[in-house]
């Protein structure tokens, strides 16, 4: 690193837990993010303002006026935009350091596999389950860390399926396809400005540690928050053994 850049991560290096041959770790990782919108908002600007290298987010939405209550990473000024392209406007002005590359589109099983195979971590802050489940099936074929979150109303859920281990559960083990899940779009329920950024902000510190080997990360645990009372409930999560994703993957 040069002067300039331990300057700006200083406040990094000083922790023992990842001083300066961590911080050049992240300055070497890619991580992909799918979704531009309230939790993807967050989750990039952290991860951008802690060096990350390499940032792939992938959205195939424009910034509407709606977004704007929760969605930080875009501004007043930037509806009408991509919202890949504005995402790279605000990353830039935090750290024009790094490189972000902006897919503006909704990506599919195909595409999803060619970009997660080359992810060091991968953030789901998708909104429908569809995507979280293509997300999920891309990681257990790559084994890679997926750190998934969610939130609509007053509710919201953080989890990390480290899938670069096989003993370890993956998304369909918690929800699986055939499960009685529905998609409940802020669009229709409405959403909490600031549960989205509590989230993101997780799953940006998630991944952080995950990349640093740092003990204590959400693998193995769902983080449920009721955002009007502010309690957290912690449901352990085992890896099912008739997953028709993670199982079939290893046989």
């Amino acid at each position: 690193m040069n002067d300039l850049q331990l300057l700006r991560y200083s406040r990094h290096i000083m922790l023992p837990e990842i001083d300066i041959s961590g911080q050049e770790k992240l300055l070497e990782s890619q991580v992909l993010i799918i979704g531009a919108g309230g939790l993807g908002s967050p989750a990039a600007i952290y991860l951008a303002a802690s060096g990350i290298g390499k940032l792939t987010i992938c959205d195939g939405d424009k910034v509407d006026l709606t977004n704007l209550q929760r969605q930080i990473m875009h501004r007043s000024s930037s509806v009408g935009l991509l919202k890949t392209q504005s995402a790279q406007h605000t990353l830039a002005d935090i750290n024009p350091e790094v490189n972000v590359v902006s897919i503006a589109e909704f990506v599919h099983e195909t595409e999803l596999q060619q970009l997660v195979a080359k992810a060091d971590a991968v953030i789901d802050a998708s909104d429908n389950f569809s995507t979280r489940h293509s997300i999920n099936r891309a990681c257990v074929t790559h084994q890679k860390p997926l750190i998934s979150g969610a939130a609509v109303r007053f509710e919201a859920q953080i989890s990390v399926f480290d899938l670069r281990h096989p003993d370890n559960p993956c998304y369909h083990c918690l929800y699986p396809v055939d499960g009685d899940t529905e998609d409940m779009p802020c669009a229709v329920m409405g959403v909490f400005s600031p549960l989205v950024g509590i989230i993101g902000s997780m799953q940006a510190a998630e991944t952080l540690k995950i990349l640093l080997n740092i003990n204590g990360t959400l693998n193995g645990r769902l983080q449920l928050l009721d955002g009007l009372t502010m309690n957290w409930r912690t449901v352990k999560l085992n890896k099912d053994p008739a997953c028709l994703v993670c199982q079939t993957a290893q046989i």
